[in-house]
């Protein structure tokens, strides 16, 4: 299974170091064998040596350039980075991106080679339409993006239930990832107000391959129970 850690903008760069330690020594005395993401803030990113792959939370698709506020292929390359998250719901909703966008980043990461995590998923409104235009505004969202790229992984984050505490039932989420695997043959997580106290039956899930965790993360100790959740099944 694959667990990831999204710290969004919290954490310092020492902060960040302790915490990536911390999992490296709990995975190291315990034998895990899943797959272990952390992405980032921006400025913590570090150059890692370890089971823990490091990815960013955001890049431009240029390898360096005039666009103030971002980073580009550069900077990842200095610390060894070949992970990157993709079409988060904040960077849709609150910063903006569109498609457009998105699937420029995509293709220009794609061509690099790099492990994309890429997001869909759907606000209030759209889900207590109904079934139909969920999946179309979910559906909306993989156009223009190679959904059979091999290092491809999806998040399915429902964006009403994202730090809001609130999840979709055990029975919904599973319903959606058995839809979405249809869409694409690449190892899919959800995302949505994931904690210590309700991951392991997410995790149990068909068609669950993993988790994107965001607040619940920034805890070492929550994100490694979580891990050993994965492990464990």
């Amino acid at each position: 299974m694959i667990i990831a850690a999204n710290l969004k903008t919290n954490l310092t760069r020492a902060e960040t170091g302790v915490y990536v330690e911390e999992l490296e020594s709990y995975m190291k005395a315990h034998d895990i064998s899943q797959e272990v993401l952390v992405f980032p803030a921006t400025s913590s990113l570090n150059e890692h040596n370890g089971e823990v792959i490091i990815g960013a939370q955001n890049a431009y698709p240029t390898n360096s350039g005039a666009f103030t506020g971002e980073i580009g292929l550069d900077h990842l390359n200095e610390f060894s980075i070949k992970t990157i998250l993709i079409g988060h719901s904040e960077r849709r909703h609150i910063l903006g991106e569109t498609q457009v966008e998105l699937v420029k980043k995509f293709n220009f990461y794609k061509e690099q080679g790099f492990k994309i995590v890429y997001c869909v998923g759907e606000p209030l409104e759209k889900r207590e339409a109904g079934k139909t235009q969920m999946m179309e505004y979910i559906g909306a969202q993989y156009e223009g993006i190679d959904t059979a790229y091999e290092n491809l992984i999806i998040a399915y984050e429902p964006v009403w239930a994202i730090g809001t505490g609130l999840t979709p039932t055990l029975e919904d989420i599973q319903a959606i990832h058995t839809d979405l695997k249809e869409k694409s043959h690449a190892p899919l997580l959800y995302g949505g107000s994931v904690k210590v106290n309700n991951a392991k039956e997410v995790l149990e899930l068909q068609n669950v391959d993993g988790i994107l965790v965001g607040s619940a993360a920034l805890y070492a100790e929550h994100f490694c129970s979580m891990i050993q959740f994965a492990q464990d099944i």
